[in-house]
Order: C-alpha cells, then structure tokens, then sequence
C-alpha cells in the first residue's frame, strides 16, 4: 500500500505565519497547473508502484484548483496508478475559496475528504494571521460542505496566539465544536524568521506565548476535545472513531509515499528508505518536465542505524506507539538491544501497553527533547 502526495504550492496572499514555499500564481501557472502535475505523475509510474490508498492535495492553496483541474489531474491518477476501492482522497481548502458550485464539483470529482484550514473562529485573530477568510465565511463553508455531502470533514486550529488567554481557547473549541467535524489538527503558533509576525514580535508589538502557557493550552485543548469523544491519535491530530487520517498515518509509519508538484516531498520504503523532494522552484520544475525528467532528487537515503531510529520516534508520535515485535521483525533485533541507553534514559517517560511502547500527552510536549535521545 502505498500514497500519494499533490503540491500545489500556490496562495492568493501569503500567511502572516507561514514560511513554507508557495507564490502568488502569476500568468498561466495556475491555469495549467494541473497540466504539469499530469505530466510529473506520469514520469513517476512504474509497474512496480504499490496500491495506492490515500490521494493529498495539499498546498499552498490547492483549492484554487477548479474542480475541473482537480478532476482532471485524478482522471490520471486512476489512469497511471492501481487505486484502491477505498481510497482516501483529501483536499486541504481555505474557506475563503469555496463555494456551493466548487464544493459539489470536487465532491463529484472523487474528492472524499476535505481539510479546511480554518484556524481560529475569531475574526481579530484572523486578520493578524492572515487569513483572507472570516469566522463567519469558514462556518458557512464547513456548513455548505456538510449539507452538499461531505461526510469526512477535517477542521484546523491554531492556539498559544499572541494574547490568546484559555478563555478565548475554550471559546475557540466550543465554536469548533459546533460544527463537529469527523476530524481536528491542532497547531500551536510558532512565529518564524522573515515572517510578518516575526517583525510584530521584534517592534514589540505582539507578545509570544511563553512555555508554561503554551503547555496549558495543549493540555487543555486534550482535556475538551477528549472530552467530546474525540481521540488524540498523533501529538497534533484528533479524531472520531474511524476517521483517522489515513494519509498522515503512512508518513507515521513509514508507509511508500509518491510524490508531484514543486515543493512536495516523497517516500519510498524499499530497503530502508530513501526520501527525496522535489526543489521548491517553479522555473526548474517546469524545465525539468519539459526535458522529460523525474524533478525529484534524493534528500535522504537511509541505512539500517537511521531506519530504526526514525521508525521509533515517528511512531512515538502516535497514541499507538512502537509495536515491539514488528519492530524486532522488521530489524532482525529487539528494540531494547538496539537503544539501550535510550530507553534506559526514557524508562520514566515511555510506558508499555500490550507490547507496544509510547509516550503520555504529558511526553509529547517534550516530544522533541525526548526523542534526541535516539539521535
């Protein structure tokens, strides 16, 4: 089994947040964006490619795709590739770019799921991020997908914003609750280099959230969204039962992983692993398509050291953790004889539940730290 990663790396207006690669489309390039992804899709099939099982259009802005172009570009997916009977096919969409007509097209087009970027119910909070929609446009999107036919909504959720106290968060989930999508991501602000927010924080002019806050919040957001029957799968990721997000699980897992569009980043799994990214130039992928060749290069290849470690702490970032045995299976070594002295370090922190070691929420939050203990 294997998936399949799409980048559009195109926005109307950059995130005052965002330090990822996308442009404003200029010309013709969003026009036949989805001409250049058909041609790189073609130049990554082979017969020995996997079932695939998850599609992800991610982005950028990849809803300022016409469902034409997104129907178009999955006609060559299911051309090129064995799609599975199930497969998931998730649309990350700013609400702002939805309408009525869009939303049944793309649900027509085999869009299955959908992603909403909506991060915060609070019309202050988006403006300082941003974001080109309002509270009110992102209810009504997420309200038009539902009643169009959407069963497999995904709501995003920005907290630890600049003057954010756990009242405004509360108030935050109960409005995301309202909506009760099948599936919540969780992202706690992290303000970048060279970004907007970044000059507002050095004038002094907004204040970053502090450590002990930022922890509150995490566990507070734990605390009520647990307690609406959602389950903290992934340090960053909640959902109802069965809606999981299954392409994200495969990166987890270290599951093959194809890979189109500049910007994007792929998996393959054969041996142990080689990851590769296709440069984030717009220019250099198009000639690259144009002579005929795969613009992908390697950026990682793994040996067996660096194989088992990644396989660890990517599973440490789920609720499921380590699978000890498929661990030894796979390695041909127990997992306590190839990291002694990191479990040893960790014995106070990692906690063991039939055969499978993990972290508490409480560990995730040092996630990072933690895990360098296997670096």
């Amino acid at each position: 089994m294997a998936g399949l990663y799409l980048h559009t790396p195109f926005c109307a207006q950059k995130c005052h947040y965002c330090d990822f690669f996308s442009a404003p489309p200029s010309g013709d390039q969003l026009a036949t964006w989805h001409r250049l992804l058909q041609r790189n899709l073609e130049l990554i099939a082979d017969r020995q490619t996997p079932e695939i099982e998850t599609v992800f259009f991610g982005g950028g802005t990849p809803s300022l795709l016409s469902p034409a172009q997104i129907g178009s570009i999955l006609d060559c997916c299911r051309r090129l590739f064995p799609l599975s009977p199930d497969v998931e096919i998730s649309l990350e969409a700013n609400p702002g770019t939805l309408t009525a007509f869009s939303l049944e097209e793309y649900l027509t087009a085999g869009i299955n799921r959908l992603s909403l970027g909506i991060q915060s119910f609070d019309d202050r909070a988006l403006q300082r991020l941003g974001r080109r929609h309002s509270a009110e446009e992102a209810r009504q999107a997420f309200g038009l997908a539902r009643d169009i036919g959407f069963t497999n909504i995904s709501v995003d959720l920005m907290f630890a914003l600049p003057g954010q106290t756990s009242s405004d968060l509360e108030q935050e989930v109960a409005h995301l609750l309202e909506l009760s999508p099948e599936h919540v991501g969780i992202y706690g602000l992290s303000i970048e280099p060279d970004t907007p927010l970044k000059q507002l924080l050095d004038r002094a002019q907004i204040t970053e959230i502090d450590e002990e806050s930022y922890a509150q919040y995490y566990l507070l957001l734990n605390r009520l969204l647990s307690g609406a029957g959602y389950e903290h799968y992934e340090i960053s990721n909640y959902a109802r039962p069965d809606f999981r997000c299954r392409h994200n699980l495969a990166y987890w897992q270290r599951k093959t992983c194809l890979a189109a569009g500049a910007g994007a980043h792929g998996f393959d799994a054969r041996a142990y692993g080689i990851r590769s990214a296709v440069p984030a130039d717009l220019l250099h992928y198009q000639q690259q398509l144009d002579a005929g060749r795969n613009p992908a290069a390697p950026l990682e290849v793994f040996n067996r050291k660096h194989a088992m470690a990644e396989t660890l702490y990517l599973a440490l970032r789920t609720s499921d953790g380590i699978d000890r045995a498929a661990f030894a299976q796979k390695f041909g070594i127990a997992l306590e004889n190839a990291f002694p002295d990191a479990l040893d370090a960790l014995a106070s922190q990692l906690q063991l539940k039939d055969d499978h070691y993990y972290f508490s929420v409480e560990g995730w939050l040092l996630y990072d730290h933690l895990i360098s203990h296997f670096l």
